[in-house]
């Protein structure tokens, strides 16, 4: 038996940076995801932006809507594959639960934070995340430049 050892093994975690500074994340869980077959092979190679994207409920489900995974080898990909389609969250009944109740409250919204491989299977980090005023982002960004200030002066 021949085992190799490449790409394929090898994945950083995708993040969504742009949650951060537009969210506050008061919580956060992990999920699994049902994708395809060369859809999984995409993710490993990077090809993920979760620029974006959202996590919606429909029925008893969590779905992750216009993440866009790019085709793996665009040669072998099927002619009607829509990188952005949604994508089913797989969670235990109760956590799902737990974050649909979440959703209920004024404000909140569920935000995929990173996307990784663990053990072998691709992971969602979502976020339970309320939206940040323009006057907080503001403050972020000055205490970005004082740090930045600081620094150069030592």
């Amino acid at each position: 038996m021949l085992i190799l050892y490449g790409m394929m093994g090898i994945m950083e975690a995708i993040g969504n940076k742009r949650a951060y500074y537009d969210y506050h994340i008061l919580e956060t869980h992990e999920a699994g995801i049902q994708l395809l077959g060369f859809e999984v092979k995409s993710v490993r190679k990077g090809s993920v932006s979760l620029h974006g994207s959202f996590v919606t409920v429909k029925g008893s489900e969590l779905w992750l809507t216009n993440a866009h995974i790019g085709a793996y080898q665009a040669g072998n990909t099927p002619s009607d594959y829509d990188p952005t389609r949604s994508r089913r969250l797989l969670m235990h009944k109760n956590e799902i639960g737990h974050l649909i109740g979440k959703l209920k409250e004024k404000g909140l919204t569920l935000i995929p934070l990173k996307m990784y491989n663990k053990h072998g299977k691709i992971k969602v980090e979502v976020g339970v995340a309320r939206g940040k005023k323009q006057y907080d982002k503001r403050e972020v960004i000055k205490k970005r430049d004082t740090a930045r200030e600081r620094q150069r002066g030592e």
